[in-house]
């Protein structure tokens, strides 16, 4: 196969460099060695991470000396709470109107009601249990997120819900209910193969399941010995992580090779972004990058 017949973009993501839930993993990294890392890997995308300059000029003069393509910027919501429907889609649109500027196509979107990460501002640090939305919560959240498609299209963009660890959107009924109760006109999916993996989907189903909603990818592995441990020792998500729970494509027990195959026969043509999450000084986040991108490109038959 030759590398014009991949149909889509790898590319990669800073969380291999600096942590985002487990912060002081990576902490010493500046976004200019992050930056030159990715570019001398060979990567043309990356999302912005939590290093990269938060000015919009900064920052675009930072993704044009490396000749990097900004791809996404996770976006945090808390829809499942009516009240707080009016500022969450007012910062919604804030933020799409900043990834339009980058002529970015999709946002990375998870709801944080009921996580086990700090970022729902009612719950403690690492909490170990995730409160599950009930049916309110559920209709709720959906609304929110419909409306907050909208605005993704009327900027020719795509909303892409990010089921993630330690959320209410990661198992796979989780999963199910949202692309059967959200408007699939607003509402794509983010697919991600270590989340899936982690919240008990077969990561080939899932993909195949909701394929023509999956319209962003990541690109993640899994340590299935330590996520043993994390259920048995009931791990926070922030314990998983420092743990070293996930990896890059091509160092855990994930099967990737039907994985690319299938977004290869059936022309999948957005990002695909390969993620670790892993602490830089144990796993050197410039070599396993490498080792994937060589894994990926063995498996797809094509030269990245």
């Amino acid at each position: 196969m030759s590398m014009a017949k991949l149909p889509f973009n790898i590319g990669i993501h800073p969380i291999n460099w600096v942590g985002e839930d487990v912060r002081e993993h990576g902490d010493h990294y500046t976004y200019e060695q992050v930056m030159e890392e990715i570019a001398q890997l060979g990567f043309k995308g990356t999302e912005v991470g939590r290093k990269f300059p938060t000015n919009e000029k900064d920052l675009r003069k930072a993704l044009d000396r490396y000749r990097l393509q900004l791809t996404t910027q996770w976006k945090s919501v808390l829809f499942s709470d009516p009240d707080q429907h009016e500022r969450e889609w007012k910062s919604y649109r804030e933020h799409v109107e900043f990834l339009k500027r980058f002529n970015c196509k999709v946002v990375s979107t998870a709801e944080i009601g009921g996580s086990i990460l700090n970022q729902d501002p009612r719950r403690g640090q690492d909490e170990t249990f995730v409160k599950r939305l009930d049916d309110d919560g559920w209709k709720y959240l959906v609304e929110g997120l419909n409306k907050a498609g909208e605005i993704c299209r009327e900027h020719g963009m795509h909303l892409v819900y990010h089921h993630h660890a330690g959320t209410v959107v990661e198992q796979p009924e989780e999963i199910d209910r949202l692309m059967e109760m959200t408007d699939k006109e607003a509402v794509s999916l983010l697919y991600d193969t270590g989340h899936g993996y982690y919240g008990g989907n077969d990561p080939l189903q899932l993909l195949k399941k909701h394929f023509d909603r999956i319209k962003y990818i990541h690109l993640k592995d899994v340590r299935q010995d330590i996520l043993g441990r994390a259920r048995q020792e009931k791990y926070s998500i922030r314990q998983c992580i420092r743990e070293g729970i996930f990896t890059v494509p091509g160092e855990g027990c994930l099967d990737f090779a039907p994985i690319i195959n299938y977004l290869i026969e059936n022309d999948y043509s957005g990002w695909a972004l390969i993620e670790g999450e892993q602490d830089p000084e144990v796993y050197n986040p410039y070599e396993y990058a490498k080792r994937s991108k060589a894994f990926l490109e063995k498996l797809a038959g094509v030269c990245l």
